[in-house]
């Protein structure tokens, strides 16, 4: 949600609200628009953790990059902090022989949103129009309640949407990730009881 219509927010702003706030409310800055963000529900929090697993191996297997989720600090434009709820970062990015920073993270493969009532527009229009216009070639927004994903990339006008199975393949990967979004929705949704 933004505040302050029409005030330029600051990356260094946007920093020291984060060092007040530690947590959340959890800041963001788009082309000088502060977007604040409220605590996540349990079930966002639940997809968040299965969207991470899924890629987790994934991408290790096939060396398409590494999966982190935020609260985070990436900034891919001067002056600009986006915090997605899970996103992969090239393999490039990996320093050697010291920690990895937040300012190392220049670009994204992978960024997934999930939606709340409170972040709809946020989501799908002001994120989706930066991470693509900023090089992130996949962009995920996942919706809870309509159970299903929509698939943005820079090489269509639209989205693929995927509703009972998510198939994924970015440059460079020799196999397809499949999620079983279906069974991802039921968990979230706590829907069904896990076997022993």
């Amino acid at each position: 949600m933004p505040v302050q219509a029409g005030r330029h927010w600051t990356a260094a702003e946007v920093r020291e609200l984060q060092e007040e706030q530690h947590h959340w409310p959890r800041f963001e800055l788009i082309d000088g628009e502060l977007l604040v963000t409220l605590c996540p529900t349990p079930q966002h929090q639940l997809a968040v953790g299965d969207f991470l697993a899924a890629l987790h191996d994934y991408c290790d297997h096939e060396k398409v990059g590494r999966v982190l989720l935020s609260p985070s600090d990436i900034e891919l434009t001067p002056d600009s902090i986006t915090q997605p709820d899970v996103f992969v970062y090239p393999l490039s990015t990996i320093t050697r022989g010291r920690p990895l920073e937040w300012t190392d993270i220049a670009s994204l493969v992978l960024a997934i949103e999930i939606i709340a009532p409170s972040t709809v527009h946020t989501d799908r229009v002001i994120k989706r129009e930066f991470y693509l216009a900023n090089g992130v070639a996949n962009y995920w927004v996942v919706d809870l309640d309509a159970r299903l994903v929509e698939m943005w990339t820079t090489k269509r006008e639209t989205a693929t949407v995927a509703r009972e199975t998510l198939r994924w393949r970015p440059e460079g990967a020799r196999a397809e990730l499949e999620i079983d979004l279906a069974r991802l929705f039921d968990r979230v949704r706590g829907q069904y009881r896990i076997s022993r």
